[in-house]
């Protein structure tokens, strides 16, 4: 991105709002990565691992999985070999992409999934959602859905999810 016209610095406000966003993400990514860890996953391991749970067969293309996370083909495909060599997931061809493959969570990982959801809901109340107002979480939304992230419901016109089998919630996109 280059720009040709003066450069459109942030006024007080802004950069205030700014920072306090990046704060924001660097605590509650920092602490839900931490408790994480001290169950023996990483942030990635968990959101591979919660994103195959939801998916019909425990099954998703490597691409479609590097694009939800935001990484790169290769990026990911190195981080599924270092988890399939710790029995969570395996890989199996791409029918549709003869150059792709598929991940396909295991037993194994689906266990540790459940024994890792309720630390993780733990860690995710303790971090972000019980320092929070109702208010504030719906503010949350409403800004995801301006920035394009979020094209859910807003929470109030959302039916309440029944737990699945993962000790998640069904019937939301995001994952815990």
């Amino acid at each position: 991105m280059s720009t040709n016209g003066p450069v459109p610095w942030l006024d007080a406000d802004e950069e205030r709002a700014w920072r306090a966003f990046r704060r924001i993400m660097t605590a509650v990514q920092t602490g839900t990565a931490h408790d994480l860890a001290a169950i023996g996953l990483s942030e990635a391991d968990y959101e591979v691992l919660s994103t195959l749970s939801e998916r019909p067969g425990h099954t998703s293309s490597l691409g479609e999985q590097a694009r939800k996370m935001g990484w790169s083909r290769s990026r990911l495909s190195r981080h599924a070999t270092r988890m399939e060599t710790r029995g969570l997931l395996r890989r199996a061809p791409d029918a549709s992409d003869g150059r792709g493959c598929l991940l396909v969570l295991t037993d194994e990982g689906l266990a540790t999934l459940r024994a890792a959801a309720p630390a993780h809901l733990v860690s995710v109340r303790r971090h972000f959602i019980d320092r929070l107002t109702p208010g504030d979480l719906a503010a949350i939304e409403t800004i995801a859905r301006r920035l394009g992230l979020n094209d859910q419901e807003p929470r109030s016109a959302r039916p309440r999810p029944a737990p699945s089998v993962t000790g998640k919630t069904t019937g939301q996109k995001g994952e815990t």
